[in-house]
């Protein structure tokens, strides 16, 4: 249900453009995303830190879009905000005693202390690279083809293509974890037992 409630603005801004144009879409998703954020705190009674980024970089990028009708700066929000999450997590080796990752799921599962470096370098600079993804796809890609056929590439590209990417690396970096998830529960279960010895 969460991951519903994220993609929300994703959502619907695919359908207003499907339907009307890229202008209307990038309207909705700015309205969608103000929604999901006042129902988040209104739900939760707390703001989700994802959700105010999309939010602030929506709300400038988008009403640069609207205000000048240009695309260009729609088609650059989602490299911001990967760019933004790359920097943030890519940064957390040096700021605090933990990750950005080990924050995020720490909770959940345990991994030796190299594996949390190592998952949140590879998520870090993972955002990197998909936001370069998208420029190249918003700006460089079939450069044969007009402005609208462009342009639907891209929204294609940032709703479906962004999304598998990103399920095939999560894919991957749980097969990562778990192999080393047992690693840990069992190191655990060794000190214990050494000190009950």
């Amino acid at each position: 249900m969460k991951l519903l409630y994220d993609f929300f603005p994703l959502l619907l801004f695919f359908g207003a453009f499907k339907y009307y144009d890229i202008y209307v879409a990038t309207g909705v998703a700015i309205v969608a995303s103000f929604i999901q954020v006042a129902g988040y705190r209104l739900l939760k009674g707390k703001f989700e830190t994802m959700h105010l980024i999309t939010l602030g970089v929506i709300g400038v990028f988008g009403g640069l879009t609207l205000l000048l009708h240009d695309d260009t700066f729609i088609k650059w929000k989602p490299t911001i905000v990967y760019w933004l999450l790359g920097g943030a997590t890519i940064g957390s080796h040096f700021v605090g005693k933990k990750t950005a990752i080990e924050h995020l799921i720490g909770k959940q599962i345990s991994l030796p202390d190299h594996i949390w470096v190592k998952q949140n370098l590879s998520w870090g600079f993972f955002f990197l690279v998909l936001g370069l993804l998208n420029v190249y796809v918003a700006f460089y890609y079939a450069p044969e083809l007009d402005a609208a056929s462009r342009q639907e590439i891209w929204v294609n590209f940032k709703v479906f293509g962004l999304m598998a990417i990103t399920l095939v690396f999560i894919i991957i970096q749980a097969i990562f974890m778990a192999r080393h998830v047992e690693a840990a529960d069992k190191s655990k279960e060794d000190r214990k037992s050494t000190r009950l010895n």
